[in-house]
């Protein structure tokens, strides 16, 4: 049985996570089709975003325990996090459709995409990192704190605090809720934005925006954007959009 399942609609590849009888927990064999499927779609002018969710009711249960034992040293235990960073560092706009419960390495599943979507219902967020007595890997802590910042950092990963999808969205955790039976219907409608625009400069961008903590003042900000800006004017797509624009006002002058 392949470990994932994929399909492309609207110029969005919908990659779900597919071994529902261990709530689809992270294996090196899952991590493999994973790595595997993102390098296709970055090649793949038909594909411009991705959404990433769960089959089953789970979204991602978090790092098989066999395959996380088999770790002896940090080379070896970095082989579990293939799959997430993979997701992490990928130049395509990733949006997570969280179906279930997103656990421990789920948890940076989820932390690895750009945005996340919430199921009402079944989606719940849990650290549990010290819950089971281990260390959170794989920058787990970086990745949280960045997008939810200290205070719910603490709470999670040092108290055990389970949230819900509501309790995510008000912490900035996840962008929206929604119902489950619209989950990846809605996903997939914001990540079709995405896909819609010009597939080098997302990746352009997207770069920007994670580079944007080597930035510290206004003047090295302007320097951070103007190169990729530049070169997006110079693209066709500008070019046309542009031209279109000037005809638009030669036919009503």
């Amino acid at each position: 049985m392949a470990l994932i399942e994929t399909e492309v609609r609207d110029r969005v590849g919908i990659l779900t996570l597919n071994d529902p009888e261990k709530r689809n927990a992270i294996t090196l064999a899952m991590n493999d089709e994973i790595v595997a499927q993102i390098d296709a779609w970055e090649a793949d002018d038909g594909v411009g975003a991705v959404v990433l969710t769960g089959a089953g009711k789970g979204f991602c249960a978090g790092a098989d325990l066999d395959d996380l034992l088999s770790g002896e040293n940090a080379e070896e235990m970095k082989e579990i996090y293939a799959g997430f960073l993979r997701i992490a560092h990928s130049s395509l706009p990733i949006i997570g459709a969280v179906n279930g419960a997103a656990v421990g390495a789920g948890m940076n599943m989820l932390l690895a995409c750009d945005m996340a979507v919430a199921a009402r219902d079944r989606a719940r967020f849990d650290s549990r990192f010290l819950q089971i007595a281990i260390h959170p890997g794989g920058g787990h802590t970086w990745r949280l704190r960045s997008i939810v910042g200290h205070q719910t950092t603490m709470a999670m990963v040092m108290f055990g605090r389970v949230l819900s999808a509501e309790r995510a969205a008000e912490v900035g955790l996840v962008w929206q809720v929604v119902d489950d039976d619209q989950l990846i219907d809605a996903a997939v409608a914001i990540a079709a934005v995405a896909a819609g625009q010009p597939k080098e400069l997302n990746a352009r961008t997207k770069a920007s925006i994670l580079t944007l903590d080597t930035v510290t003042e206004s003047d090295a900000a302007v320097e951070h954007e103007i190169h990729p800006q530049v070169w997006s004017m110079e693209q066709p797509d500008f070019r046309a959009l542009v031209e279109r624009l000037q005809q638009n006002i030669s036919s009503k002058s």
